[in-house]
Formats: C-alpha cells, sequence, structure tokens
C-alpha cells in the first residue's frame, strides 16, 4: 500500500467562501487509514476548532510550505465513509447543477451517520442435560429462585433467546454471569442489520412474455452481454408490462453477478411495487425511503456493501445506495417531476442517473407510458434507443373515456362537483360491486377564500400564496406552515360573502357519503398519509375490497394496479392548465392519460369520466385517445417555436433577498454580464461561437414572497447545455467576489437547470 503524506479535504461548511479542497498532514498514526471518502475531524480555522470533512484526494505534493500545514485529528466515528465512485459523482453534479461540493457530496450520501448494528442475544446450554438437572438440585437446595427458573427452561429448551430470559424469567446479568463462571452457559450475540421489508409472500412463477415484451428483454440483455451500455426509453401503454420488462432485464443482470437500483417516483408505490418484486426475488430486494429511520437507512446501505441485497426499490435518494458492482438503474415512470430535487443542488435523477451509469459501466431504462418531453426528444433524435409497447396484457383493452363539459352542466342546472354522467356510472359500479377512484388534482378541503364583493383574497402574511382551508376552518400556508382560524369578515370591505372554491378531496368524500351513504370511502392524500404504513395500510385497504371508493390527489394514479377498478372519475382535469408553466398542457396529458390508465386492468372493461371546462383543448382529447405520439407532435412544435426545453436549455438564476430593493440591484447587475441585446467581452470569450443567449429578467418570481423573503428570477436560454454551464460559472465568479467584498448580505442565490 502506497504511503501518502497529505490529504486534500472538503470540509463540512456549506459556504462558497471555503467551497474548496484544504490540504492537511497525514500523522503516523493515521497511516494507511485514509483514502478518498473516508470521514475526518480537522482543525479549521484561526481558532482550530475542530469541524468533519471528507478526503477527496491523497497526495505526496505539498500545495504550501509543510510546516503550515495543520494535521489531520482523526477519522470520525459517527461519520459515513464514501466510495470513491460517489466522489466522481459528486463532482459532476457540482459542475453541471452548481451549489458547493460539500452540498453535492452530502447529497450523494443516503444515509448520513453511521449506526451501530442491532444485536440478538441467545444464552445456550453448554452441557448435558444431566449436568443441568445436577445444577438445578442443588440451587433447590440453596434456595437460588432466579437460577432455578432459567435451569428448569434449559432443561427443556437447550437455547433460549435473550429478551424472555431477562423478560419473563426475570433473570438477572449477575445471575446469568454466574452460571457462565460455572461453564454452565454461554451467551452468543449475533449482530444483524435492520430491514424495513416485512412481506411474506410466495414466490411466483416467471410469467410468459408477451412477444413486444420478449423483444425488449432479449435485445437489451444481448447487447448488455456484449459490452455495449446504452440508455433505453421503454413508451408503454398503461397496463402493458412494463415492469415484467424490467424484472426480466434485472434477472439477467443479477446472474452476471452486478446489482440494480429501481427508482419510483411516489413512496406511494413502494408497497405495490415492492411486492411483485419480492415475489419475483425474495430477500435480495430491498427498500429506501423517507419513511424509514437513520438507522433503517443506513443499514440498507450496509447491506448493499456487503452483498445482503441485489436490488434496491425508492425514490430520486436511492440512486445513491453505495452497490459495489452496479449493472442496472431502472427509472420507472421517467415523465414524474419528483425525480427533481427541489434542494441545492438541483440535479434531475434522470441525467445524474446517467452520469452514474457512465462512471459504474452500466445501464440505463427509462420506462412511462407518457415519457417527458426531454426523453421522447433525445429518442427520436437517437440519443437513446426506443422501444414501445402498444398492446395491454392479456388484451385487455384501453377504457372507454367520456370528456363531460363543465360548462353544459352548468347550464343545465347542475352544480355539484359530480356531473351527471359519473354520478350514473358511480352508483352503476356500486350496485354492481366493482371499485371506483375519484382523482383530484389537489389536497385538502378547499383551495382559497375569497370575497365575493371585492375579490379580496386571504393570503399569508410572510408569503406571496393565498391561505388554503381546512377542515375545523383552519387557514393554512402550503410554503411557510402558517396557520390563522378562519374569518368571517372581508378584511378589504368588511362584506360577510366570503366563500371558498370547495372542491378538495376531503368534500368530496363528505359528498360521496351524501350522496351514496352505504358506500365505503378510503381517501389518499398529503393529510391522510403522514405516517410511516399510512400508504401501504390505504393501499393494501382497497387492493383487499375493503372500500369501494378511492378518493385522492395525485399519489393514486402512479402505476397502481387494482383488477377490480372498472371506473376512474377525473373531477377537475384542467385545473393543472392553469398553472404559470410552459410545461402545463404536458403535465396535463401525463396526470390525464395515468389516471385514464388505472380503468379496466383486469378482466372487466373499464370506463373513465374526464370533467373539463376546456374539452377543445389538445392535451386533454390526446389523453382521452392515449395518443401519445400525437400529444408530442402538437407540443414540440410549440416548444420549438419558444426555445423552450426539450429545444432548447434554460438555467433559472433565483435570487432570494431580504431587501426588495437589493433583490431587483444584484438582477440588474448580473444582466451587465451578458447584455440584452449583446455578448459582453466577459461572456464573449465563453459563447460568442455558440451563438446569441436568449435572457428573460430580471422578474419576480412566480411566488415572490416566501417567509418574508423577497425572490426574483433571471432565465437563460441556449441551445447548448454546456454553453449554460458556463455561463452558471461565470455568474459564480462573480459572486464569490461579491461576497468577499461583503456585497452578499441577505442575498443567497440558486441556480436551476431545466427548471420543473
Amino acid at each position: 500500500m502506497t504511503s501518502y503524506l497529505y490529504a486534500n479535504i472538503i470540509i463540512e461548511i456549506a459556504h462558497e467562501n471555503v467551497d474548496r479542497p484544504f490540504q492537511y498532514k497525514i500523522p503516523p498514526s493515521l497511516d494507511g487509514l485514509l483514502a478518498p471518502g473516508v470521514s475526518v475531524t480537522v482543525p479549521f480555522g484561526k481558532s482550530n476548532r475542530q469541524i468533519t470533512g471528507f478526503v477527496i484526494e491523497l497526495t505526496n505534493q505539498a500545495e504550501y510550505p509543510p510546516e503550515k500545514l495543520k494535521e489531520v485529528i482523526g477519522t470520525t466515528e459517527a461519520g459515513v465513509n464514501m466510495t470513491t465512485d460517489a466522489i466522481k459523482l459528486a463532482e459532476w453534479m457540482k459542475k453541471n447543477y452548481g451549489g458547493t461540493m460539500i452540498a453535492a457530496l452530502k447529497t450523494v450520501l443516503p444515509a448520513k451517520r453511521k449506526f451501530k448494528p442491532k444485536e440478538k442475544k441467545t444464552v445456550r446450554c453448554l452441557v448435558s442435560k444431566t449436568e443441568i438437572q445436577a445444577a438445578l438440585t442443588e440451587s433447590v437446595n440453596k434456595k437460588q429462585a432466579a437460577k432455578i427458573r432459567i435451569l428448569s427452561e434449559l432443561l427443556s429448551e437447550e437455547i433460549l433467546p435473550y429478551e424472555l430470559v431477562t423478560g419473563k424469567l426475570h433473570i438477572t446479568a449477575a445471575t446469568l454471569n454466574s452460571l457462565k463462571l460455572q461453564g454452565l452457559i454461554a451467551i452468543d450475540i449475533i449482530h444483524y442489520y435492520r430491514n424495513p421489508v416485512k412481506l411474506e409472500a410466495e414466490q411466483n412463477s416467471r410469467p410468459i412474455l408477451s412477444q413486444e415484451q420478449q423483444i425488449i428483454v432479449d435485445t437489451v440483455n444481448n447487447e448488455y452481454r456484449a459490452g455495449n451500455r446504452f440508455t433505453y426509453l421503454i413508451r408503454g401503454i398503461t397496463g402493458s408490462g412494463k415492469t415484467e420488462v424490467y424484472m426480466g432485464l434485472i434477472e439477467n443482470v443479477i446472474a452476471l453477478g452486478k446489482q440494480c437500483i429501481v427508482l419510483i417516483p411516489e413512496i406511494a408505490l413502494t408497497y405495490q411495487t415492492l411486492l411483485r418484486f419480492y415475489k419475483r426475488f425474495g430477500n435480495r430486494v430491498s427498500v429506501i425511503n423517507s419513511t424509514l429511520s437513520s438507522g433503517e437507512k443506513y443499514d440498507q446501505c450496509e447491506r448493499a456493501k456487503r452483498g445482503e441485497i441485489d436490488i434496491i426499490i425508492g425514490p430520486r435518494s436511492a440512486l445513491f445506495v453505495p452497490f459495489p458492482d452496479l449493472g442496472l438503474i431502472i427509472i420507472d415512470e421517467e415523465h414524474e417531476i419528483s425525480y427533481k430535487s427541489e434542494q441545492t443542488p438541483r440535479y434531475h435523477a434522470r441525467e445524474t442517473a446517467a452520469a452514474l451509469a457512465k462512471i459504474k459501466n452500466a445501464c440505463l431504462i427509462l420506462g412511462s407510458a407518457t415519457p417527458s418531453l426531454e426523453a421522447y426528444y433525445r429518442a427520436k433524435n437517437d440519443e437513446y434507443r426506443l422501444f414501445t409497447l402498444e398492446n395491454r396484457l392479456s388484451g385487455a383493452v384501453l377504457p372507454e373515456v367520456y370528456i363531460v363539459d363543465l360548462r353544459e352542466e352548468l347550464k343545465n342546472g347542475n352544480r355539484q362537483i359530480f356531473s351527471i354522467k359519473l354520478q350514473e356510472l358511480i352508483t352503476a359500479r356500486l350496485n354492481s360491486g366493482e371499485q371506483i377512484m375519484l382523482f383530484l388534482n389537489r389536497r385538502g378541503y378547499s383551495s382559497f377564500i375569497s370575497c365575493r364583493s371585492c375579490g379580496f383574497v386571504l393570503k399569508c402574511p410572510h408569503c406571496d400564496i393565498s391561505l388554503s382551508k381546512h377542515r375545523g376552518g383552519k387557514m393554512l400556508c402550503h410554503y411557510c406552515g402558517y396557520g390563522q382560524s378562519d374569518i368571517k369578515l372581508c378584511p378589504s370591505c368588511n362584506s360577510k360573502y366570503l366563500l371558498g372554491f370547495k372542491a378538495g378531496t376531503q368534500q368530496i368524500e363528505e359528498l360521496i357519503h351524501k350522496l351514496w351513504p352505504a358506500a365505503k370511502v378510503l381517501r389518499m392524500d398529503g393529510d391522510t398519509t403522514k405516517t410511516k404504513d399510512s400508504y401501504g395500510e390505504i393501499l393494501a385497504a382497497f387492493a383487499n375490497g375493503k372500500a369501494d371508493i378511492l378518493v385522492g390527489t395525485q399519489m393514486i394514479v402512479k402505476g397502481h394496479d387494482f383488477p377490480n377498478v372498472t371506473l376512474v372519475g377525473i373531477i377537475a382535469a384542467d385545473l393543472s392548465l392553469n398553472i404559470n408553466d410552459f410545461r402545463a398542457g404536458e403535465r396535463t396529458f401525463q396526470l390525464l392519460t395515468q389516471a385514464a390508465g388505472r380503468a379496466g386492468r383486469g378482466e372487466k372493461p373499464g370506463e373513465v369520466v374526464i370533467q373539463t371546462y376546456r374539452p377543445d383543448h389538445y392535451s386533454i382529447i390526446h389523453a382521452a385517445n392515449q395518443n401519445y405520439p400525437a400529444f408530442y407532435n402538437e407540443e414540440i412544435l410549440y416548444r420549438e417555436l419558444a426555445s423552450y426545453p426539450p429545444a432548447a436549455h434554460m438555467l433559472a438564476v433565483l435570487i432570494n433577498a431580504e431587501k426588495e430593493s437589493s433583490g431587483w440591484l444584484l438582477g440588474e447587475e448580473l444582466l451587465k454580464l451578458f447584455g440584452k441585446t449583446s455578448l459582453t467581452e466577459t461572456v464573449n470569450e465563453v459563447v460568442i461561437k455558440a451563438g446569441k443567449l436568449q435572457i428573460i429578467g430580471p422578474v419576480p418570481a412566480p411566488v415572490a414572497k416566501i417567509n418574508d423573503v423577497y425572490r426574483f428570477l433571471i432565465f437563460i436560454k441556449h441551445d447548448n447545455y454546456d454553453i449554460l454551464v458556463k455561463c452558471k460559472d461565470i455568474l459564480e465568479e462573480n459572486l464569490l467576489r461579491r461576497r468577499q467584498q461583503n456585497e452578499m448580505t441577505g442575498i443567497s442565490i440558486q441556480f436551476d437547470f431545466d427548471p420543473l
């Protein structure tokens, strides 16, 4: 082993002024113990306060006079070490998304601190029953009650659980130690890791794949065994069997001694996905997500390192589980926006998975019934290899879809949430014992309170956002958590005509009980899924037929498979069309297609009712027909005309300022680096050959204030992603200079590439 003299270390301080490696001497006591990724304690600053950091490089080349370098104090007992590959990935994330290196390093650590393994103790008899009987007789004569209890048990059982001995039998440590000294017993300690998977299910036989499925599995597996590593996009209509394709691909890489990461967009999907994989691969499967304790997360990483599991399932953070020989990454429902991080670095799991696959020489599979335009655009341009699944398994047909114009419902005197058509179909399904899913892209009891006299909307005093009404009259801000009681009079004009737009999941549930009193209803939204096991409990109850109707928000329409669901009602289909976002049409199409795909997945045919005020919108029409290519062809024209992703790339620069004037001023000054009409000399050197940048802003963010902090945006567009990365580098260099001159008090900056 090479002996090194110095370690370059990233300090665990998320501040741009210290966002660089610091060099330390390696003392003789740590010779051979340090490596890239090891968590260490070092003295830092003038006061030499002890602080943690990560070794990113070992070297024999001193960057400063050796006598001026401080020494590493030691390794961090509670710190989690990372692999060299994780450091490479963190470096890639910092370069491509901005932020500090320590923020990137901490992002690629799914478990943030070490935990001791759990212990299982047993008391084991070391001698024959004759000797135990002799000891028992002696204890009886000496009236040693505790020894009598345990020796009596050991006559019938040679091994006793420690919990039984100390609990039910009330045996103290002193008594056990006495028996150990006599040579009668031993206390065995077995260390084991926490396993959050608590399933009991028989393993399924492998299903016979359809011709479409088999072609994909054979093609990818043959190319994989030939040493080719590509990114594949599988566009499969709802119910076409993408999961079975995934399993066929996973089986291949496991047979080659490699491991697999399966990303799913929602914790709500974990239970059903995990069950399907468990039935196929048994206890070689585990899960990691935010509902696990810190100890459980750490143990899943340790199990992965030690080869106890081959497959990990979870949301985007599961991407960083440290498998030693990762062979395959699968991102299911790759179009979901939950794959984009909202914290710095604002990485996208799709792009980050591609970078990780390149580092690990692994294969990347993307799957969706409604791929993101970014993925499909790349597939159409031969950056990804495209497969399609056009048929449902078992010959099931796509559901019949009815588009209901809510404007006509109002004209006909129906002011209820449910259209006449949907009411008729719900009644019919309840009479026939079939199940129903009702989807609303909204949570809570009422979206906002407004005055019908003057138009006043009750807003959070700290954020530029309306308060939402919840059960019991509580008004809450979903951004900062501010809450207050409901109001009776308008603060602006003193009117009593304060009403809410009541289209929340709670009100839908209440209306169902009113119209169909005998119906059994389950509700699944942000308010009913706060506990660790709530997702699985609700889904299992519905799957087992304990409810007739499942009411919910987006989480109920993503990937779930309930054969007895024959009716899906989409209550307010165009709510997502009204958001201020160039992806509004895409999100609406995806949501409606996914929701409609929940109906008729079994032997019985399904029906879908889409209730909307905009029945002629192309995203609604194509979703009703489940026609992704037609939607893509219309949507991509709009993106190309407006230079929006994926036709171009976009960098959003978010300025957060405690003073509104400071935010505006910084935004205007940053624009001087680029110029509104032409490039300055500074940027000229970097991007003039690539063509002109498009710059928008500074403008107030859609939510212009959160927690009394003002927010401004600058958008920079260009066809070439690398050009935007260079623009980010120029901005970071300028901002660092401003910080060093104390010009950034009360101001922070975030970068977001191709923002969602």
